[in-house]
């Protein structure tokens, strides 16, 4: 990624791998799972050419930033406080925050606890979700959904790490990356990923072999365990957000997600989203983009027009 700049800062007592370039108002973006800062190589170009300093981290757990063996070290708090120290270490009091999966959800929580540091937030795929207080988390969608749900099947430690150790990085990754089925994704075990035995997989069209090397490599060296360990820490994020309930997200927001995303088509997103549930709980935002034909991965999927998006949302704040 020609251009890109890579440095470690110590943030919160880790050391955070961060790729930057350009001059201008930070614009700050938080990739998911699994995925890595290199998820964001398409945008950082486009907003730096439109004269912003782009920086994105590999999150907690990923990459090239220390990852933390407790379960405990993934919650939102934690998360939370790596943002505001490395925002910290910009140099710059606010930022424009773009974000997608669990940088989304992470986006939220920032927006949420430090709404001061977010001067916009571009949230992608995964809406902001209020704190329930009858039920955690976990037995909700266990409930909903069956221990078969991919969330259910994340929360043993080393399992499904084993099981993506017999099936190989290259073919999960390439697995999660294609899935195009609509609702809510079902790992079953023995077979969680559905690969058959010396089955081919197709890269999916906007991902080329160089760029799946790239993560496959990264995840070779670092192993999966803690981008897992967000989803481990759910019920925890539960615990922590007991005095936050009812409170709304008070900064401005676009949400875009594809209308074939996981998250858009489970049960009850939908109208959340477009029946004034989401609006009421974040007041500022405008109303949702729904891209037709676009799955989870919006931002590689459809690079050129999410950075288009992004730039039409953030220069009105500039």
């Amino acid at each position: 990624m020609e251009g890109i700049d890579h440095r470690i800062v110590s943030v919160n007592g880790i050391k955070m791998h961060i790729a930057e370039k350009g001059q201008g108002p930070v614009v700050l973006f938080l990739h998911g799972f699994p995925e890595l800062w290199y998820s964001w190589r398409h945008q950082i170009h486009a907003l730096v050419s439109l004269g912003y300093h782009a920086v994105a981290p590999d999150l907690r757990g990923f990459g090239d930033t220390e990852a933390l063996t407790s379960i405990t070290s993934y919650t939102c708090d934690h998360i939370v406080n790596d943002l505001v120290v490395l925002i910290d270490s910009l140099g710059v009091e606010q930022v424009f925050l773009v974000a997608h999966d669990w940088g989304a959800i992470m986006g939220w929580y920032l927006c949420l606890f430090k709404p001061e540091r977010v001067k916009a937030f571009v949230c992608l795929s995964v809406p902001f979700t209020p704190r329930s207080p009858q039920m955690k988390p976990m037995d909700r969608m266990r409930g909903f959904f069956g221990d078969d749900y991919y969330i259910c099947r994340f929360q043993a430690p080393g399992e499904i790490e084993a099981e993506i150790a017999e099936i190989g990085t290259a073919n999960v990754l390439k697995t999660i990356f294609s899935i195009r089925k609509p609702g809510p994704p079902c790992f079953p075990k023995g077979n969680a990923f559905g690969i058959r035995t010396n089955a081919s997989i197709s890269l999916p069209s906007w991902l080329s072999k160089e760029e799946l090397t790239y993560y496959v490599t990264k995840f070779d060296q670092k192993g999966f365990t803690g981008g897992l360990n967000y989803y481990r820490a759910i019920d925890q994020n539960w615990e922590v957000t007991e005095k936050w309930i009812g409170v709304q997200v008070k900064v401005p927001v676009k949400f875009i997600v594809g209308d074939l995303d996981m998250v858009y088509t489970t049960l009850g997103t939908k109208e959340y989203i477009h029946n004034g549930g989401f609006k009421k709980d974040v007041p500022f935002s405008e109303e949702a983009v729904v891209m037709e034909g676009v799955c989870h991965f919006i931002n590689q999927e459809k690079a050129e027009e999410i950075g288009s998006h992004i730039y039409d949302f953030i220069k009105k704040f500039k």
